[in-house]
């Protein structure tokens, strides 16, 4: 490009015979602005003449305007983004659950990239959690396929530093999955496990109630004998007096336990967690006895003292009450007698968490819309490439090729 006797990119050929310094090359590449002195100079509007001179376009996925993950693709004229699973848009921007059909301070946990289940609070059931129901005696439903466990949680538990005494009942939900590595209760110090924080938890482990605490200088730990499974329900009772503690479980006889050090105090500051906990990680738990999953069946009558002169009471500000909790449902109460899936789909319950797996070919939470050939859930998927839209027709489907593409599919440049 000329600008009077300034030349930008390289010079004419008839400038060129005149140099003896050798060949010389023009430069290749994008120049946005050019300014002398003080004057900005308009590269194109202002040029004098030019030769091989285009407009720079900078591919547009050197910009990485995919969200949330996604893979740009372009070519000299298009480009779109292949987005992860459970996003969608033309920028990768959008989820199922950024428009949260769930109420009630429930979890939205997307299901597909239309669909979502309703992980309930405490106190909430159904499909959007919008029913309340009243829970005498909680029931726990582990960790569900979405990676959550069900809980309670309750506000800490005061004077419990030199003396408690819990007592509680609980329920199997079945023989095999909930004796395999199932948590009961926990609290703790810093609430993450860390050697030397003071920690109490109860659980169940390879068909044993095991028992441990840690006051700072050790962890004590009691395992009772295997449950007796013929029982429908089992009863613990335990307790610390300074450092020393116990345990009964249903008949079997008392065990005692010492933890190690000099350390008397048990010291916790996190809430008391029943059933499991806020999220699953076992970080959470005490170093070297992690219980995997939370508790799978009911656990209730619950009741504390931290004075052999107390009354027993039920945990929690005011007495009895959680401040929190996720996916739990009454015990013996099936939210699932109250949902009817549709085409074939069958009802999910995890706790008070309910909602409908559809068979191929349906969606909606009660899987009564279908899914269309064009539809990130359709199976087999659509074959259309390049960014090409799916359009449905009676019978398949066609796609629309963006510019610069062709065939059946956009396979082809």
């Amino acid at each position: 490009i000329t600008f009077g006797s300034i030349f930008l990119g390289n010079v004419p050929v008839y400038e060129e015979v005149h140099r003896c310094a050798g060949q010389i090359y023009g430069y290749k590449g994008c120049v946005r602005d050019f300014q002398v002195n003080n004057k900005e100079l308009f590269i194109i509007d202002e040029a004098l003449g030019g030769r091989n001179v285009e407009n720079c376009n900078v591919p547009i996925c050197d910009y990485h305007p995919c969200h949330n993950g996604g893979t740009c693709t372009s070519d000299a004229e298009n480009w779109f983004c292949e987005c992860p699973k459970l996003y969608s848009g033309k920028l990768c921007q959008f989820a199922t659950c950024d428009e949260n059909p769930c109420g009630n301070g429930a979890t939205c946990f997307p299901k597909s990239r239309r669909d979502a289940v309703c992980l309930c609070p405490y106190g909430r059931s159904g499909i959007l959690c919008s029913d309340a129901i009243n829970i005498s005696q909680p029931s726990f439903s582990g960790t569900d396929v979405f990676g959550y466990t069900s809980f309670l949680a309750y506000s800490t538990i005061p004077n419990i530093t030199f003396y408690y005494e819990f007592r509680l009942k609980f329920q199997l939900a079945n023989h095999h999955s909930a004796l395999q590595d199932n948590l009961i209760f926990f609290t703790g110090q810093k609430g993450q496990g860390l050697n030397g924080d003071d920690f109490l938890e109860l659980g169940l482990r390879n068909g044993r109630v095991v028992y441990s605490y840690n006051l700072g200088s050790g962890t004590a730990t009691i395992m009772s004998k295997p449950l007796d499974l013929t029982l429908s329900i089992h009863v613990i009772h335990l307790g610390r007096y300074l450092q020393k503690g116990w345990l009964k479980v249903d008949d079997q006889k008392n065990k005692t336990a010492t933890s190690p050090g000099r350390l008397v105090g048990l010291n916790v500051f996190s809430q008391f967690y029943l059933g499991g906990y806020r999220e699953y990680t076992p970080e959470l738990l005490p170093k070297g006895s992690r219980f995997k999953n939370s508790f799978q069946g009911c656990i209730f009558d619950v009741q504390v003292r931290t004075s052999m002169n107390q009354d027993f009471k039920s945990p929690g500000i005011p007495e009895g009450h959680p401040n929190s909790g996720r996916s739990v449902g009454q015990c013996k109460d099936s939210p699932c007698s109250l949902i009817k899936c549709r085409n074939g789909g069958k009802c999910i319950e995890s706790g008070s968490t309910v909602y409908c797996d559809c068979l191929t070919g349906w969606k909606g939470a009660f899987c009564t819309e279908t899914v269309s050939v064009c539809e990130p859930e359709h199976d087999p998927p659509h074959r259309c490439k390049q960014g090409g839209t799916c359009v449905p027709l009676p019978k398949g489907y066609t796609c629309h090729c963006p510019l610069g593409t062709t065939g059946t599919y956009c396979e082809q440049g």
